[in-house]
């Protein structure tokens, strides 16, 4: 039971706070570089983000070709997908899921 605590300081209520408005901000800079012709906007606070896409692309298609590519996503409606990371991630693992998000965004227009 003592190795679910070994890295206390992520369970760190403060820490947890600074982080999420760290990597949200992260987050919402590597989306709003997503291409404009299939990205129409990038919203959200903290970890909690979305983007919308123009009406021509499927939400549900996106993320499923997300799921296909490792990373879970939340169409709402038909044009937005939600982004909820854990509270705890870290530079490594954005990078890693930003770069996913940008490849799968990137396979709808080639």
């Amino acid at each position: 039971m003592e190795a679910l605590f070994e890295k206390r300081e992520d369970l760190d209520g403060r820490d947890m706070i600074e982080n999420s408005v760290r990597q949200g901000e992260k987050l919402r800079k590597e989306l709003n570089k997503l291409p404009k012709e299939i990205i129409k906007d990038v919203r959200g606070k903290g970890l909690l983000n979305a983007i919308e896409i123009h009406k021509e692309f499927d939400a549900l298609a996106i993320c499923s070709r997300l799921m296909d590519n490792g990373l879970l996503a939340k169409p709402t409606q038909s044009d937005k997908i939600r982004f909820a990371p854990p509270l705890i991630i870290r530079d490594t693992q954005l990078h890693h899921c930003t770069q996913i998000i940008a490849d799968t965004i990137y396979s709808f227009i080639q």
